[in-house]
């Protein structure tokens, strides 16, 4: 549950004005949650953690992408 929370609350932040370092943690970050998400879905097969592990992947795609944009 603890895991979820942190989900939830990584989706509820600010994500404007955005340093590249600070896109890199949050890629890294979001990453780590899915991860992390998908080890519990794989054993509870909870339609609500897949979810949450699909609206990490389009936070986690949309800094990618800025972060392509940059470099």
């Amino acid at each position: 549950m603890e895991l979820i929370n942190k989900a939830l609350e990584f989706e509820q932040r600010k994500m404007r004005s955005l340093s590249t370092s600070d896109r890199v943690k949050l890629s890294r970050e979001a990453k780590a949650l899915i991860l992390d998400l998908n080890q519990i879905y794989k054993v509870k097969k909870d339609d609500k953690i897949m979810d949450i592990m699909k609206r990490l992947t389009v936070i986690k795609r949309k800094v990618e992408k800025r972060l392509k944009m940059r470099l």
